[in-house]
């Protein structure tokens, strides 16, 4: 009881945090629905990032992605959602005293959500993966209209920056 009363745990709360699914972990992000003693109940979104697996997989990423891989944080999550995603609904329990969960500010759970749902993950890929030519220039466009026609402020900022660290926009 004591360890929520120092974390400050409250229905509500945005979350960050992960599940283990055979050599590394999914993602899930959410809101805590409940507490009792060191558990809190958390519905969301679960995310497996298949494509940063895959990178791995291939020897075509580094240390740094699979320690992403094995240990998620919310600050490095970005390196997981600019390759492939799966995603589902999310309904758990985490035990704060044994569980990696962290706090999220409602800003930040609203830009990756809706940067999974809005498939950000896939359309970044495709640019990313494409040799240079006709065919990554339209996936270039279509990346630049589904960024143009997002309607969260703080979403269409955040992948505005990641394209421009990326030199994906031209």
């Amino acid at each position: 009881m004591f360890v929520f009363e120092k974390k400050g745990w409250k229905e509500g709360d945005y979350v960050f945090a992960s599940k283990q699914n055979g050599d590394y972990k999914d993602i899930v992000v959410g809101i805590v629905t409940g507490i009792e003693n060191s558990k809190i109940g958390v519905n969301g979104i679960m995310i497996n990032p298949v494509g940063l697996k895959n990178k791995v997989s291939q020897g075509k990423a580094g240390p740094q992605s699979e320690q992403i891989l094995k240990d998620p944080t919310s600050k490095e999550i970005i390196f997981a959602l600019i390759y492939r995603v799966e995603h589902d609904n999310f309904t758990g329990i985490f035990d704060t005293s044994t569980d990696y969960v962290e706090k999220l500010h409602k800003n930040i759970y609203g830009i990756i959500t809706g940067w999974v749902r809005e498939s950000v993950p896939e359309l970044i890929n495709n640019v990313l993966s494409l040799p240079d030519g006709p065919d990554k220039d339209q996936a270039k466009r279509v990346l630049k209209q589904r960024m143009d026609t997002l309607y969260d402020k703080d979403l269409k900022r955040y992948m505005y920056s990641i394209c421009r660290s990326l030199k994906i926009l031209n």
